[in-house]
């Protein structure tokens, strides 16, 4: 008898950076993508990234469940961070937000693990993401898959993936700001 895979609950970002993540990540768990990116503006662009996503999961086989959309929850958690460049604490507190909602979805829906697409990009601190991922890990009982996917290549890979599946590769994060610096 086969023994089930354990079950993921991937935090993901955008249809690109999610190509490589889930390919990896198949091979040992059951993943479930999860898209909670309330950072994202103007909401034409959120919904951009979500259909793009959703033909995705579509080709790959995959479900794909959507968090709210509450923009306003971010712009207030972000309040008096506007003015840093990409990278800096308007950032942490970006990714904390989309990882605690993960984690909570993840732990009131049963998921066995959690994680995110965000350390696949070359901007993103894969560093600070796992430390954050895995505070959350031990508040919510839950365990976090630690990663850097940029590494080996991850990033280019996702690039040729998604030029494989012809999906629409945004110019920036998704914050207001980062277009501003």
């Amino acid at each position: 008898m086969v023994d089930a895979k354990p079950s993921l609950l991937l935090h993901v970002c955008c249809a690109p950076c999610s190509t490589h993540v889930i390919q990896l990540l198949k091979h040992d768990f059951e993943v479930t993508p999860y898209f909670y990116n309330t950072n994202i503006h103007p909401q034409e662009e959120y919904e951009r990234r979500f259909k793009e996503m959703m033909g995705l999961a579509e080709k790959i086989g995959v479900k794909l469940i959507q968090g709210e959309y509450d923009l306003e929850r971010w712009f207030k958690a972000t309040k008096g961070y506007e003015n840093e460049r990409e990278g800096g604490k308007r950032c942490e507190i970006g990714y904390y937000l989309r990882l605690e909602q993960t984690a909570i979805f993840a732990s009131q829906s049963g998921y066995e693990y959690f994680t995110t697409t965000l350390s696949i990009s070359p901007h993103k601190k894969a560093a600070v993401i796992n430390f954050i991922g895995e505070d959350l890990a031990c508040r919510y009982g839950l365990n976090f898959y630690s990663a850097d996917f940029k590494k080996k290549d991850g990033y280019k890979i996702s690039c040729q993936l998604s030029k494989e599946y012809g999906l629409y590769r945004q110019d920036y994060c998704g914050c207001v700001y980062s277009r501003l610096y």
